[in-house]
């Protein structure tokens, strides 16, 4: 992903705080991690789901992007839980 401005929102932030999760590691997760799913519908900007790892720790991380500036906005992140997610965090359980 392209991004050459990120903007964590204040939602982000609290929640990467709660979390234990640093900016480092959503930086590490746009450079390098695998988009999973996509919402070109969402607004203001498309957005998507990214998977990334650190420390062999699985991240989640929701980015909208403005491909006008290429700024990405970083919505939230979290550890995916095993009792939601498959074990190999891009596909959801069937519940």
């Amino acid at each position: 992903m392209n991004c050459q401005q990120i903007i964590f929102s204040q939602h982000a932030l609290q929640r990467m705080f709660e979390r234990g999760i640093q900016t480092n590691a959503i930086r590490a997760v746009i450079e390098s991690g695998e988009v999973i799913g996509d919402y070109p519908d969402d607004q203001p900007f498309p957005s998507c789901l990214a998977l990334g790892w650190l420390e062999g720790r699985p991240i989640h991380v929701v980015i909208a992007m403005d491909a006008a500036s290429q700024t990405c906005y970083i919505i939230t992140a979290y550890v995916p839980d095993l009792d939601i997610w498959n074990p190999d965090f891009r596909t959801k359980r069937l519940l």
